[in-house]
This record gives structure tokens, C-alpha cells and sequence, in this order.
């Protein structure tokens, strides 16, 4: 599930049970070396009184009729059936008059037929960690004693699809799987996928910071430092290639599959091309709304951005209106818009991508200005090649037709120009 924002003056607050603990060892993870950063006889298991707090707090101090509750991790089922029972306690105690959603992030491996019982009874959106087929998903979601996982995680699928669980895939793109586009396409389609979500990987070498923190990833740039790591990890998608894979696919979705199997990378983009507010936080104009907690009470910036500089606070000193709307908290926000080089600012595609996650922003413009995403080569190329064909949905659906009837259109090449 992607960090989405919501459309009113609420906020998103991630949650993080279990922290950064899992039963996985993905080699591409960015979130599990964070262990690093906890000192003392940590469990990482939120407690009764923190889970409490949280969904208090969480619903309490908005105005917003809905509530959208994420759970993630590190691997939330680590925490046992149990702790999400007490969840739907807690969620009924204090929702009243509410509309209160639960979405759970996970590997899959855990899951059997009474968590998927529970998951279809409480109405839980799952988003399921598989990157493709089981020589792509293989190469680096192995467990912690190096085996496979790929046979477990669509075992998981099939037990969601058994009782009836709505959900969603989240496959993560690498250097090396973005040379199987269709590939991975395929296999989803064959198992009945029908939301999926390609996320690139994209992680620097360890920084100066990183190395003193005890992380194998580079820290995001502050806005007080310059300097930047710009090497980037053996499995950290190459930019154009990261576009070519979304086209490979596009062009056989909006041939064959719209309307059927729902991209949410695709989905993004037409949002964009209908002047729509960006539903997702890496392509929105501005950010800082969509903050996690982890399992000890803790509050951070953004599940991108968990490190010490970025703390807010913790539920049993502060509140969460407090953290968001701190000055703090609301200059991270501004600042993705306020750093945005001049030759993003310029770029014919800002609508659509608004310079993605600062996470990512670290090469510098061909003018030698800092703040370049690192995926920007990939997305033009992407942008460029599916403008024509967004248009005319956009065209469709401005006429009151459907967005499907695009299919029939294309079957027509001189009515789709460039």
C-alpha cells in the first residue's frame, strides 16, 4: 500500500507494531536495518497501552468522518492475531460515529486460513509483498535463513482469494527484474491479481551518517547538508529502465486490460492528466501529513525519512496534532515543493511527478543544481510515452464514456495521435 493522503485537513499515521522486526530478509529492505537505531531491551511489540493511545489519539483528534488505520512494519503479523483483535476492540470503543478502515502490509508468510478468516470478517485490505514469478520473487525475498519464500507468499494469495480478502499486490521493481516487464505482468494475471502496484527500489550506499548510526543505507539529505552519496545499491533500479518497464506493461494494459486489472502506477497518472489532486504522497505537490509511529509511541516525519533527525515526539508526551502541525513538521512538508530545482520547476511533466520522494532526490540537474530525483530520466520517458494515450481517456471520460472504451479506440491508429 502506498502512503496515501488524504483530501481533507486530516492526517495519516502509518503504524508500525512490530517496528522494524521481520521474518524476512529481503536484501533490498530499507526499513529493517532501522533495528540499529533502538538502544535498551526493546521488544519491538507495541503494548496494550501504546495501542491504546495510538487509536485513541488517532481518532479523537480528527474531524475527518473516515479513519484509515495501516498497519506495516518490519512484518505486522509478527505481532499474532490477538493484537489485531484488540485492535477492532479498541477501533469500536473509541469510533463511534466514524468510519473506521484497516489496511495491513504484509510478506504473506504468516498467513493461513484463521488469519485469512479474520482478515474477510473485519473487512482488512491486504497489501501482498511478491515481486513475480518464483526465479524473480526469489532472488532477494528470502528468510532469515536464506530460503525461498516465494511458494509460502502465493500460498497466502491463494488463501486470500479462498475467503474472499480484498487485496492488493505490491511488487517491488529491482535492476533486475525491470528486464522481465511482461513477464511479471503475466504471472499476476494468470493468479487472478487484479490491483497491483510497482514500486522501484531505489537505495544510495551508506553516507557518513549511515555509517555512524549503524545502517547500510544512506540517510536522506537534511536541508542543512549538501553533501549527498549518490552510489547506489547492486539491486537499485537503473532509472530508464524503470520507465521502460512501466511502458512495456502499459502497452499491454491499455490494449487489453483497462477497466480489468487496475495499475496503480497507471491510476496515479490519469489522476494527474485529469487535474485531480495527486492520491498518492510521492507525486503530490507537498507532503508532511502522512507520518508514522512506531511500536514504542514514537512519531517520524514519514516512513521514508525514520531517523533521529526527523522525530517529532512520542504519543505519551504529545499529540498528534501537536507533531503535524508543528512548525516543524509542516516546513518537512513545504519543503518538497521549496527544493524542487529550477529545472524540475520548468519540466513539462512536473503535473504528473512534482519531483517524486525527496528520499530519491539526490543527482544533480544537468545545470549542476542538487535536488535531482533520481528517477527522473525514467519518468519522462514514461510520461512522455503514455501522454497520447491519456488524453483520450481523458477525453472519454469528460464526455461521460467510460475510460475502457480507450481499447476500442487505439484499434483506430490515426484517431490516437501524438
Amino acid at each position: 500500500m502506498t502512503n496515501s493522503i488524504e483530501q481533507t485537513k486530516g492526517y495519516h499515521i502509518l503504524a508500525k507494531p512490530s517496528g522494524p522486526i521481520c521474518n524476512l530478509d529481503c536484501h533490498y529492505c530499507f526499513y529493517t536495518e532501522k533495528e540499529a537505531l533502538f538502544t535498551g531491551n526493546s521488544r519491538f511489540r507495541m503494548t496494550d497501552e501504546a495501542l491504546e493511545e495510538f487509536i485513541r489519539q488517532y481518532i479523537t483528534t480528527q474531524n475527518a468522518p473516515d479513519i484509515p488505520f495501516v498497519w506495516q512494519g518490519g512484518e505486522p503479523t509478527l505481532m499474532g492475531l490477538d493484537f489485531y483483535k484488540r485492535v477492532i476492540e479498541l477501533q469500536k470503543k473509541y469510533g463511534k460515529g466514524k468510519q473506521i478502515s484497516n489496511s495491513l502490509q504484509t510478506n504473506g508468510t504468516l498467513l493461513n486460513e484463521e488469519w485469512c478468516q479474520f482478515l474477510a470478517k473485519n473487512n482488512f485490505l491486504v497489501g501482498l509483498s511478491l515481486d513475480g514469478p518464483e526465479y524473480i520473487h526469489d532472488r532477494y525475498r528470502v528468510d532469515r535463513g536464506g530460503k525461498p519464500t516465494f511458494k509460502k507468499v502465493v500460498n497466502a494469495l491463494r488463501l486470500l482469494k479462498k475467503y474472499k480478502v480484498a487485496f492488493n499486490v505490491l511488487a517491488c521493481v529491482t535492476k533486475d527484474s525491470s528486464n522481465y516487464p511482461l513477464e511479471i505482468y503475466h504471472f499476476f494475471k494468470e493468479e487472478g491479481v487484479e490491483f497491483i502496484q510497482f514500486i522501484p527500489i531505489v537505495e544510495r550506499m551508506p553516507d557518513i551518517e549511515a555509517k555512524k548510526l549503524g545502517l547500510r543505507h544512506a540517510t536522506p539529505l537534511s536541508i542543512n547538508r549538501q553533501e549527498s552519496q549518490q552510489a547506489v545499491s547492486s539491486w537499485t533500479v537503473e532509472a530508464e529502465k524503470y520507465g521502460e518497464f512501466l511502458i512495456a506493461i502499459f502497452e499491454e494494459w491499455v490494449r487489453k486490460d483497462v477497466g480489468k486489472v487496475h495499475v496503480m502506477n497507471f491510476e496515479h497518472a490519469l489522476t494527474a492528466w485529469l487535474g485531480l489532486p495527486a492520491t498518492s504522497c510521492f507525486f503530490a505537490e507537498t507532503c508532511g501529513r502522512a507520518a508514522i509511529v512506531e511500536h514504542n509511541g514514537d512519531v517520524y516525519s514519514c516512513d521514508h525519512f525514520m531517523y533521529p533527525d526527523y522525530k517529532l515526539g512520542n504519543i505519551f508526551n504529545d499529540t498528534f496534532t501537536e507533531m503535524i502541525e508543528s512548525s516543524r513538521q509542516r516546513a518537512f512538508g513545504e519543503n518538497k515543493k521549496s527544493s524542487l530545482p529550477s529545472y524540475c520547476q520548468t519540466c513539462e511533466v512536473r503535473f504528473a511527478c512534482n519531483g517524486e520522494c525527496p528520499k530519491h532526490r539526490f543527482l544533480l540537474t544537468p545545470d549542476g543544481e542538487p535536488g535531482l530525483n533520481y528517477l527522473c530520466a525514467g519518468y519522462k520517458k514514461y510520461f512522455h510515452h503514455i501522454h497520447r494515450y491519456l488524453k483520450v481517456m481523458v477525453q472519454l471520460i469528460e464526455n461521460g464514456l467510460p475510460a475502457t472504451e480507450i481499447m476500442e479506440v487505439i484499434k483506430r491508429p490515426l484517431i490516437l495521435k501524438k
